[in-house]
């Protein structure tokens, strides 16, 4: 399972490659794809690493579940392929994208351009089966998320994580604080917008400012 990540993560994964909790759930994730069918697709399940390497990663979104309805996911957080209906979370993130930057809302639902400028798009758990939301959950892939997390805190400087919702801010624990900037807001969800958690809190406006400041290449959102 682990054959196709960039190769930029092994030195700093290979533990976690050989612990026995990520051997269960490479079992226990074969077997789901080849008797269910799952979301995203196997060759994108490590999309987030291979479109954004380790030495490249500058910003950090968190999200939770892959999308487990036909043909949305594809390895990215919140992201989906060309030419799929964007699901309403997307749709929202693309709102205050438009308001907070004026950019023209985005005609493709694909997240790799955000990806390939050093924003690692990481869900919490990796794998779906369809139309089960949370099926692969507690399986073992958020105890290799929340590694991946800390391994960028304690590797890395002035790293920009979006913590959005709930249950990203709880991953503050992983991060130091003082080596690190973090941007909280509500979830794109619309129960969360709706509520006014979500539009005007202008992220990418301030992860540019921030990048800005400490003399980084903006995202061109």
């Amino acid at each position: 399972m682990i054959g196709n990540i960039h190769k930029s993560w092994n030195k700093h994964l290979k533990e976690e490659f050989n612990a026995p909790y990520f051997k269960a759930l490479t079992t226990f994730v074969t077997e789901e794809y080849q008797t269910q069918t799952c979301y995203p697709k196997q060759e994108e399940i490590f999309a987030a690493f291979n479109h954004c390497s380790f030495e490249e990663t500058r910003v950090v979104i968190i999200g939770q579940d892959p999308y487990h309805g036909p043909n949305q996911a594809n390895g990215l957080c919140f992201s989906v392929h060309d030419g799929v209906t964007h699901p309403p979370s997307l749709k929202n993130i693309f709102k205050e994208l438009s308001t907070d930057i004026d950019k023209p809302y985005p005609t493709s639902g694909n997240l790799e351009n955000w990806a390939k400028q050093g924003v690692l798009l990481l869900n919490a758990t990796l794998t779906v089966r369809a139309h089960e939301a949370g099926s692969h959950q507690k399986k073992g892939w958020e105890v290799f998320t929340d590694t991946i997390i800390k391994k960028i805190s304690q590797e890395k400087s002035d790293i920009i994580f979006l913590l959005w919702g709930g249950f990203a801010k709880k991953k503050v624990r992983l991060i130091d604080s003082d080596k690190h900037h973090i941007v909280t807001s509500g979830h794109p969800s619309p129960l969360s917008a709706n509520r006014g958690y979500w539009f005007g809190n202008k992220c990418f406006s301030k992860t540019n400012h921030i990048l800005n400041k400490i003399n980084q290449k903006q995202i061109t959102w």
